[in-house]
């Protein structure tokens, strides 16, 4: 049995230290919901490269790549070894797909794998590596992407694809940790659950145009594409193994993508 493809919407920094949220209780049981992996490749919408990048570092450093959140959150440290070899595979998958692929020697761990992770496998044990999104490139390539990757599930290989389902910045600080979504923020979740578990990848390809508020909750697409890739390696329908919202306008939002 192949592991499926999981997208998470990782949060705020800070999201650890609220450890009673719902998103918290949901991340720390995520990882005994599924056999282990033998390793991990997290993508994540805080690695933006022209094309296709892929770390190789055998021992990825933690990055802290975020200001303006407590102290606490600069302590966090995520010490899994590397993947090196999955990274080799990556690479020939991609190229075998067409694409050109850089394999990169030092890139570490941002917290758009590490927050997650952190909170699913905290024993920091599994080795993981990222892979980067291309946000010029736009949602078909980032389809194919995770179509040229997905037969690494078969190999016990966790794919997880890190994002955010709502993700407007500028509105950030606007409100409270537990603060209800704002209707336009609500509109927009729950049109995406409905086409990811209808399996519209058309509607999802093309949601700035079909989407109420796309262009309001993704004022950029970094954040939505590594959706796309889940779909692409996992299925184009999926279940949601989650939902809430924190500082009213990320909604926490994960979703399970398995054909």
């Amino acid at each position: 049995m192949s592991l499926p493809t999981l997208f998470v919407s990782h949060g705020a920094p800070d999201l650890p230290l609220y450890e009673t949220a719902p998103a918290v209780e949901f991340l720390k049981h995520l990882g005994a919901q599924w056999p282990r992996p033998k390793s991990i490749l997290a993508v994540s919408a805080h690695w933006e490269t022209r094309s296709p990048a892929v770390s190789i570092a055998p021992h990825p450093e933690t990055i802290h790549d975020f200001g303006g959140f407590p102290p606490e959150t600069y302590a966090f440290q995520y010490p899994a070894p590397g993947a090196p070899e999955l990274a080799e595979r990556v690479e020939k998958l991609l190229t075998q797909a067409g694409m050109s692929v850089t394999l990169d020697p030092s890139r570490g761990l941002d917290h758009g794998a590490w927050e997650p992770l952190m909170l699913m496998y905290p024993a920091a044990d599994i080795p993981v590596t990222q892979l980067s999104v291309q946000p010029r490139l736009g949602t078909a390539h980032h389809l194919q992407l995770g179509r040229a990757i997905a037969p690494l599930r078969e190999d016990d290989v966790l794919i997880l694809a890190s994002g955010a389902a709502t993700h407007n910045l500028r509105a950030f600080g606007g409100y409270a940790f537990d603060a209800a979504p704002p209707a336009w923020v609500a509109a927009f979740d729950q049109w995406l659950a409905a086409a990811i578990a209808q399996g519209d990848t058309d509607a999802l390809l093309h949601y700035r145009q079909v989407a109420p508020h796309a262009a309001d909750n993704h004022p950029s697409e970094e954040h939505f594409l590594p959706l796309l890739v889940a779909m692409g390696a996992g299925g184009d329908r999926g279940i949601q193994l989650h939902h809430s919202t924190t500082y009213g306008i990320l909604s926490m939002a994960a979703y399970g993508l398995v054909q």
